[in-house]
């Protein structure tokens, strides 16, 4: 992993499709965009900011969010989540998320991820396949 820069930050945008509504997600009955869709936004915001410092063979996994989804959107109406680079303590990185519609704010996280060997990471999770 290269030196983590405070601060940087990254945009992840999509239109809001019919899956990512709550009726399709199963997160409630609305067909407006979900929370588990506006999180995963967000998380994949805090992906791509920290990918730039990652190596060969290196991935990182979210461990640790709190979200709050503080408006609703519409199905086809475009969002996006800007993720910024908190903390940063060897493998583990903090992030502050914030998501926005157009018409404003829709949702802030605090996210934590951990930089992992992609292949080992993998390799573990799959031994569980063995005790079942």
């Amino acid at each position: 992993m290269k030196e983590i820069v405070i601060n940087t930050q990254m945009k992840s945008e999509r239109k809001v499709e019919a899956d990512m509504t709550a009726a399709s997600v199963g997160s409630g009955t609305a067909r407006v965009l979900s929370t588990p869709m506006m999180v995963a936004l967000m998380e994949n915001a805090a992906l791509k900011c920290l990918d730039v410092f990652l190596e060969e063979g290196e991935t990182s996994v979210g461990t640790y969010i709190s979200a709050q989804h503080s408006s609703a959107t519409p199905m086809g109406m475009d969002i996006y989540a800007i993720a910024k680079i908190t903390a940063a303590q060897g493998r583990q990185v903090d992030f502050e998320i914030t998501a926005f519609d157009k018409c404003g704010e829709i949702g802030k996280a605090a996210h934590t991820r951990m930089v992992v060997s992609a292949q080992k990471f993998e390799q573990k999770a799959n031994e569980k396949l063995k005790n079942v």
